[in-house]
Order: C-alpha cells, then structure tokens, then sequence
C-alpha cells in the first residue's frame, strides 16, 4: 500500500513538472493548445497531489 502511495505522489509531481514545462513552451511559441494542454496536465497533477494529502489526513474509521 505505501508504495502505492508513492507512486501516486511521484506521477502528480511528474505531471506537475511535464504540464508546467508544456505551458512555458507554449507561451513562449504562441501554441494556445500548448498552453491549454500544460495548464490541464498540471491541474490533474495539483488535483491529485490534493487527494493524496486529504486520504492521508483522513481519520481511521476502524479505530
């Protein structure tokens, strides 16, 4: 399960990563699909770093 856990923070950082560096170069060439795409790639990526955070703080149910 933790490794799991890391894998799920490990891609949301990576996506976090590709999307913003797909975002700077479409700014920069004027690509708006560049654009859109990076900025999407790094929502996905801040939305599951959140979620990640949020099961860890959950309390145990079981206890």
């Amino acid at each position: 399960m933790e490794g799991n856990i890391m894998a799920n923070k490990l891609v949301a950082i990576g996506l976090m990563v590709i999307g913003f560096l797909v975002f700077a170069s479409g700014y920069r060439y004027g690509s708006s699909l560049s654009v859109t795409v990076g900025c999407l790639l790094f929502a996905i990526g801040v939305i599951l770093l959140i979620l990640k955070i949020v099961r860890r703080n959950k309390p145990d149910s079981t206890a």
